[in-house]
């Protein structure tokens, strides 16, 4: 049956406001899990964000500028939640040596390992971009920006929504709701714009809508260098065009839910390679070829639906794919997925795409789910307030209660001479566990289930910042609770468990464990 795009516009928008009651508590990091991070940003190393890092709250723009500059170094891991209106009347420049940020917009520059997660009642960017420019290993998640001009007044990030360029790497933005009120003679530009040699970033869960441009991947024909980037159980809703525009690079697409695109959709040109699967394209033209250019790109298609899709013809700058959309060419991802049917698409993607979803993902089976993966940072149950200066707030803020490590047992996979599995139970800063190597597993078990959400790893002194890479692992079920870079505060869901691990997966020095405290 043949659907006006208005009526199926307000079916979605009806359908998303019945499930838009859950708000999201927690952020995941784990890459094997369901909710984790997916597609391209899991390789290259992966992407983690600020986990293993301090946890901060911001209500304003500032208080992020603060959070940023506040840091160590620029690459100290660091969790930024976000509750509230994020605007330019609540946003000042801030000094530090760990930052570089202005009043404008939030500008991610030249650092790495940052997280900013949208908590509580959620966290809207009104009118004031993110720009990630000279930097990596970044998570945005649960957020909503929009209304970000180029133009008029106020003005921010170039009239992008989410932007990145300048050799940035593992970016993965997911459950964001990126809008606009119009196009360029509005004063708006693109939702999620990549230029100039940035790679591996995927783009999940997500809403892009009323826009005239949903994102480009390449600022011209000339700039080649930008690759790798995955597009998965998004919501592209009443856009002129750009979902995305690619050039020269290598992207992924599936379960993406298109509807209401005006003149083109996937704009594949200049040497670009579009894997495109199972998406539900409806109510649209030319969801798919090489548009306003003689330089073409390719494709390979499969399982995707057409619902009242029109072709345009061909002809010069002009190479729809349609009607029947045959594969130009062979892609190879280098990671697994999950195929929800193309049917199913649009009830899915509007149970778990954009902002306070509750970070629900599909279970692959066109079901939606709450990730089964506990995270690997759950926000703090006390977060810090950033202060109104450069400080050097360390790596973790210690938990409070009671230590259950304090009377347990402990055992690993292998241990130095000279040390002891029960030095990191007893208490004492001065004595230690190290692994024969460089890796290796220390655990701390009960005789009875304990329920934990919290992991307190302490380095001995001298040793602070060798252990690189970490799990903590469910012994009893194999789960990894979290995973990340650098010892501290760990906390996630709570589990019942009678032991828990933590593996050292690279180590840049002997790591040495003082203690593993646990906490409920």
């Amino acid at each position: 049956m043949r659907r006006t795009v208005a009526r199926r516009l307000a079916a979605v928008l009806a359908t998303a406001a019945v499930v838009a009651a859950g708000v999201v508590l927690s952020i995941t990091h784990a890459t094997a899990a369901t909710g984790g991070v997916t597609g391209y940003a899991t390789q290259n190393g992966g992407t983690t964000g600020g986990a293993g890092g301090a946890t901060v709250r911001a209500t304003t723009g500032t208080q992020i500028n603060q959070a940023l500059c506040n840091r160590a170094s620029t690459s100290t891991p660091i969790i930024i939640q976000v509750e509230g209106t994020i605007n330019h009347g609540n946003t000042a420049d801030v000094s530090g040596t760990s930052c570089d940020v202005g009043n404008t917009l939030i500008d991610l520059k030249g650092v790495s390992n940052v997280t900013i997660v949208g908590v509580g009642a959620g966290a809207v960017f009104d009118q004031i971009g993110i720009h990630i420019r000279e930097s990596s290993n970044i998570i945005i998640q649960n957020v909503t920006v929009k209304n970000v001009k180029k133009s008029g007044s106020p003005t921010s990030n170039g009239g992008d929504a989410i932007g990145m360029e300048s050799g940035v790497r593992n970016v993965w933005v997911d459950h964001t709701t990126l809008e606009a009120s119009g196009g360029e003679a509005e004063g708006y530009d693109g939702l999620f714009d990549m230029k100039n040699d940035t790679k591996y970033v995927t783009l999940s869960y997500s809403i892009l809508r009323n826009s005239e441009r949903g994102g480009l991947v390449g600022s011209s024909e000339t700039d080649l260098t930008n690759s790798f980037i995955t597009y998965h159980h998004n919501l592209y809703q009443n856009l002129n065009s750009r979902v995305p525009l690619l050039r020269g690079g290598t992207a992924h697409i599936y379960n993406n839910h298109y509807s209401g695109i005006v003149e083109s959709g996937i704009n594949s040109r200049a040497g670009g390679k579009a894997k495109v699967d199972n998406n539900y394209f409806e109510d649209s033209k030319d969801v798919l070829g090489t548009f306003y250019t003689s330089e073409r790109g390719t494709w390979q298609t499969s399982g995707n639906i057409l619902d009242n899709v029109t072709w345009s013809a061909t002809g010069t700058d002009n190479y729809p794919a349609g009607p029947s959309m045959p594969s130009t060419t062979t892609i190879s991802v280098p990671y697994s997925y999950q195929l929800d049917n193309a049917s199913c698409v649009p009830s899915v993607v509007a149970k778990t795409a954009g902002a306070n979803k509750g970070n629900q993902v599909s279970d692959g089976s066109c079901n939606a789910q709450t990730p089964s993966q506990s995270p690997s940072q759950t926000p703090s149950q006390n977060p810090t307030t950033p202060t109104t200066g450069p400080t050097d707030p360390g790596t973790s803020i210690p938990p409070g209660g009671t230590n259950l490590s304090l009377g347990a047992g402990a055992d690993g996979s292998s241990k130095a001479s000279g040390t002891s599995y029960g030095n990191v139970i007893d208490g004492s800063m001065s004595t230690y566990w190290s692994p024969s190597g460089t890796t290796g597993r220390v655990s701390v078990k009960w005789t009875s289930a304990k329920t934990v959400d919290t992991v307190h790893i302490r380095e001995a002194a001298g040793a602070e910042g060798n252990i690189d890479d970490w799990q903590v692992v469910n012994n009893d079920t194999g789960a990894v609770l979290a995973s990340g870079t650098g010892a501290g505060v760990i906390s996630f869901t709570a589990v019942a468990t009678t032991k828990i691990n933590f593996v050292v997966t690279s180590a840049s020095g002997t790591p040495r464990v003082a203690e593993f405290e646990v906490y409920a």
